[in-house]
């Protein structure tokens, strides 16, 4: 029966996908290159450093002969399902494995269960979480890559001039957090010289409901519930009482967050929420800086954090989806993994910087990564924030997959942005949100 319902949405989506074609073009790679042998063409990935041009290379190096066309650049969703419902698609795309249960749904990407099996890929290899995100009605469709997570990343300096310890910062008792980003706050005459607490809405709140014990979407979308109400109206609120939303963003956007003169330096940002990824940037570029790197918690004290990352999937359509298969294989295997980071690693240690390790789905490759390449260099950032980051990355908890996955977060985003601008009250935005969640699964065919 699941398959029979799976395969119903399925032909009830791939009608929409067909009127996207005239909607946005094509948007494939053209028959031309696609159909020759032993080519593979990809979307969503590029080459933007040692971890993806060293593991292509340990695909080049297994398989020659491959003409491998990676068309760098973001994932281009509207593209991706244009071109698979005009039966010209990549052989392979890269994309935020959050969206992956939509395209699934509509029948844009195939099941990888016999070729993980033939790969001999066991998932029971990769954090539970990652897994959860590429497996849509009891079907895997993805093949997970790197692994975030979100972290609570304290402005020592900061905290300590203005008479507060770091240790007792937390995200547990709401009133105390609002307490303390009101203290270091700094805001005149409607300008903002200093953020107290940056709780990253709209683009945390499904943490921060989650904090406050309900999911976002579980069986049907929850977005209306009074837990998620409340979620959005701290959070919110924190941003108002910070100068408000515009004032905040703008304030925000002058942060030099890739460089050395970055808002922790700067003393601009006392305590914020923040993906995983930062930490190395902080190293890297300013490896001096004094900051704490401490687990998100939830209301009742428990650490809690969000997974994110990328997932490899084949479309419908592919022309050489056993190449295809080869390739997502060959690019997730610990061995290759381990080979990535040695060379990022060496790249790094060339410019005189530290290697703050690589962060994947895959256990096996973390574990050999942080035993054979990890170089902290003795910076104070990533030894002690780099235990932080491994020990939450089991509990990270994701999302169930959704039909209408990009539907459903552009809805909730959406919402929570509207409230930041003061144009509707939390029930009332997140009451409008629902329902057109509810309108995007009956679209779709999922429900």
């Amino acid at each position: 029966m699941r398959r029979a319902r799976l395969a119903t949405r399925k032909k009830r989506a791939f009608s929409a996908l067909l009127v996207a074609v005239f909607a946005a073009g094509c948007g494939g790679v053209g028959p031309s290159v696609a159909d020759r042998p032993n080519t593979l063409v990809t979307m969503g990935f590029g080459l933007p450093d040692e971890h993806a041009t060293a593991r292509v290379a340990v695909f080049k190096s297994h398989r020659p002969e491959v003409d491998l066309r990676i068309n760098e650049g973001v994932f281009d969703e509207q593209q991706f399902l244009s071109s698979v419902a005009a039966g010209d698609p990549p052989d392979l795309v890269y994309a935020d494995r959050r969206k992956l249960g939509g395209y699934a749904a509509r029948g844009a990407v195939q099941d990888l269960g016999p070729c993980l099996a033939q790969r001999h890929v066991d998932l029971a290899d990769y954090r539970q979480a990652a897994v959860r995100q590429v497996t849509y009605e009891g079907t895997v469709y993805g093949v997970p890559d790197f692994f975030t997570v979100r972290v609570l990343i304290l402005n020592n300096p900061v905290l300590r001039a203005n008479g507060v310890d770091p240790a007792r910062v937390s995200t547990t008792d709401w009133n105390a957090l609002a307490e303390v980003a009101a203290k270091l706050s700094r805001v005149e005459n409607g300008r903002v010289g200093r953020i107290g607490f940056d709780p990253r809405v709209p683009e945390f709140v499904a943490m921060w409901a989650k904090a406050n014990a309900v999911d976002l979407v579980g069986d049907e979308p929850h977005l209306d519930d009074p837990r998620v109400v409340e979620a959005v109206r701290y959070t919110t609120d924190l941003v108002r009482e910070q100068g408000g939303w515009a004032a905040f963003k703008a304030f925000r956007d002058t942060f030099d967050s890739f460089g050395a003169n970055n808002e922790l330096v700067t003393g601009q940002v006392a305590a914020m929420a923040m993906d995983s990824w930062y930490v190395n940037t902080l190293a890297a570029n300013s490896p001096a800086v004094d900051v704490t790197i401490a687990p998100l918690t939830d209301r009742r004290g428990d650490p809690l954090t969000e997974a994110g990352g990328q997932a490899w999937a084949i479309p419908k359509g592919s022309r050489h989806p056993e190449l295809a298969c080869e390739f997502i294989a060959t690019m997730t295997a610990a061995d290759t993994w381990v080979t990535a980071a040695k060379a990022r690693r060496d790249a790094l240690a060339k410019k005189g910087k530290p290697y703050s390790g690589t962060f994947t789905a895959n256990r096996a490759a973390d574990e050999r990564i942080f035993a054979e390449a990890y170089d902290p260099r003795g910076i104070r950032v990533l030894e002690q924030g780099v235990q932080v980051l491994r020990s939450l990355q089991d509990k990270a908890f994701a999302l169930p997959p959704s039909p209408a996955a990009s539907d459903l977060v552009r809805s909730w985003e959406a919402a929570v942005t509207r409230v930041l601008l003061g144009q509707q009250q939390p029930e009332e935005s997140m009451a409008q949100a629902q329902r057109e969640a509810g309108r995007a699964l009956t679209r779709v065919g999922g429900r």
